[in-house]
């Protein structure tokens, strides 16, 4: 039976079981006892995973391939085979422009990246048209930081090869209208990366239903393990993608005269992958199984939404934060945010402060940098409290002293 309440939810991660206020989780989430207690148990037994025959090996490998079933269930991929795994969002993005884009790119070609992204999602563009002669095409965002799909027709031209955009902004927690993106650019013929970093835990997400041709994820921002992530990829384009390293667990056959690959997703996962990071998301994903993730939205935008109505009333604060969002960046006129977040921390509140991995839209936006809160499930309405406070101390030391 799924349950929520935020009192049982926080009591399953150990990293608050001290009075931490902690609202960095668009960076990465915190991890519940029972992912610890599977990556543990895994690294106290050992094996490895197709490669040997024992009843631990087997029991692992079992377990490691049933999680991409757990993967396919969660964003509604039509075959478990469609899930590839990686070490995160940055490495499946590369994946993609290694193993499909680049060899079908030619000078002149575009790749359409909207102004939203987080650097994970165009440094590997950019990386790519300056070796093949490509051009990247900026989707901007508009006065109050969001997408427009006008904006996009004009930019989609018979020379355009890919839209890449976010599933939700790591700055303001913006959520672009993929469905709207996705019928846009397949109307002309482009495909569509949908960078889920963000948005896969706060969202519902199915790829069948926006006919997404690739979607990533890490397991880090969804209370998972750091170094597992995953590339799902529509089956035609799975088919169209080329290996790009080669090594052990993925061939059937090699010899000096050649090679025989293994079937997709096998083919693109060459050496002894990160066990222990399937083993701790599966256990991650059974997690996910017994919580009302609607109700744990819920109580998440509703801190957030306390915490932005306080912050709201303070002098000089800007907000820079989408509508139902559960992230908040903010800068204060004429203060610098790097010594509001130094006196912030000696309230031992967790913030981000700086890009944020998102210059262009930090340009954008009119500003160097901005202080981040962002809000999960395990936050309290103490938490809201603690950085409402540690805010309005730290302004008002600071405007005294000019």
């Amino acid at each position: 039976m799924r349950k929520f309440s935020p009192d049982w939810f926080r009591q399953q991660f150990p990293a608050l079981h001290e009075p931490n206020c902690y609202l960095d989780s668009a960076a990465t989430s915190l991890r519940p006892q029972a992912m610890i207690e599977a990556t543990q148990a895994y690294y106290q037994t050992g094996g490895t995973v197709h490669r040997s025959h024992y009843s631990q090996a087997k029991e692992t490998t079992e377990r490691y391939e049933a999680c991409r079933q757990q993967v396919a269930a969660l964003i509604n991929a039509a075959d478990a085979n469609q899930i590839i795994w990686t070490r995160g969002s940055t490495e499946s993005i590369n994946l993609v422009a290694d193993a499909w884009l680049a060899h079908q790119l030619h000078p002149g070609d575009e790749i359409l990246v909207s102004e939203v992204e987080h650097h994970a999602n165009l440094l590997p563009w950019l990386m790519l048209a300056e070796k093949t002669g490509a051009n990247i095409v900026r989707w901007p965002v508009n006065a109050e930081g969001e997408l427009e799909i006008e904006q996009l027709a004009l930019r989609l031209t018979s020379r355009t090869r890919l839209v890449a955009v976010t599933q939700m902004s790591n700055v303001t927690g913006y959520v672009p209208p993929m469905a709207d993106i996705i019928v846009l650019a397949h109307q002309a013929g482009v495909a569509v990366l949908v960078d889920g970093a963000q948005g896969i835990v706060h969202q519902a997400t199915d790829v069948q239903q926006w006919d997404a041709d690739f979607y990533v994820f890490s397991g880090h921002k969804l209370y998972g393990p750091t170094g597992i992530g995953v590339l799902y990829a529509r089956k035609d384009r799975l088919d169209e993608m080329r290996p790009i390293q080669g090594g052990g667990k993925m061939i059937s056959h090699v010899d000096f005269n050649g090679y025989r690959l293994l079937p997709a997703p096998w083919c693109f996962e060459p050496g002894t992958p990160n066990i222990a990071g399937v083993i701790g998301l599966a256990s991650t994903l059974d997690f996910h199984q017994t919580v009302d993730w609607q109700a744990a939205e819920a109580w998440t935008l509703k801190l957030a939404d306390h915490a932005a109505a306080q912050l709201a009333t303070l002098p000089g604060i800007t907000l820079f934060r989408a509508a139902a969002s559960p992230i908040i960046s903010f800068v204060f006129r004429s203060l610098h945010s790097a010594d509001l977040f130094t006196l912030i921390s000696e309230h031992n509140v967790a913030l981000r402060v700086g890009q944020h991995c998102a210059q262009p839209l930090m340009q954008a936006l009119g500003v160097h940098g901005t202080l981040r809160a962002s809000f999960a499930a395990y936050n309290t309405d103490d938490d809201v409290e603690k950085l409402v406070k540690a805010v309005t101390f730290a302004y008002q030391l600071l405007t005294e002293e000019e």
